[in-house]
């Protein structure tokens, strides 16, 4: 993809028109961490954290962004999506919680952003559980790692 997409010719912003486009099978994959001081992994892993359920809070947060997408990202098209996986991973060596997530839908446009958008929302959800014991925890590694489906076809990061 060689040019951006959201403007015009005359350099305005806009909407792109998917409405010619076909209807295809598409999925987008995301990926991120955040890295906390060990006690406060250890709170979120042993469950006994005050305000609860750290990771099962934070995996409805992580789903209820990805279909808010569209109310978020100014020219992001509202989507019906057929599916949110997230998958949340206490990674113990690393001081951290890694999340992935896989989004699916049958429509005219990928689904990247929601993906996207889902592993953001998981993450700030984990901060914002655990901010009054750990605010130095920081969000990392933030990415698409594939997407399949419409014109473009399937496409997957390098080295993974």
């Amino acid at each position: 993809m060689s040019e951006l997409t959201h403007f015009n010719a005359a350099g305005e912003a806009h909407m792109v028109d998917v409405g010619a486009k076909a209807e295809t099978e598409r999925e987008a994959v995301a990926e991120g961490r955040i890295f906390m001081e060990a006690t406060t992994l250890e709170k979120i892993m042993q469950g006994n954290h005050k305000k609860g359920d750290v990771l099962g809070i934070a995996r409805v947060a992580g789903i209820m962004g990805a279909k808010k997408t569209s109310d978020l990202v100014p020219l992001c098209h509202p989507i019906m999506l057929t599916n949110v996986e997230l998958d949340l991973s206490p990674e113990p060596e690393q001081n951290s919680v890694y999340c992935q997530v896989k989004v699916r839908c049958k429509g005219q446009t990928g689904v990247e952003m929601e993906a996207l958008t889902a592993v953001q929302i998981a993450l700030l959800t984990i901060y914002d559980m655990c901010k009054a014991v750990d605010r130095g925890m920081l969000i990392q590694d933030v990415g698409l790692l594939a997407k399949s489906g419409g014109k473009s076809g399937t496409w997957q990061r390098e080295g993974r």
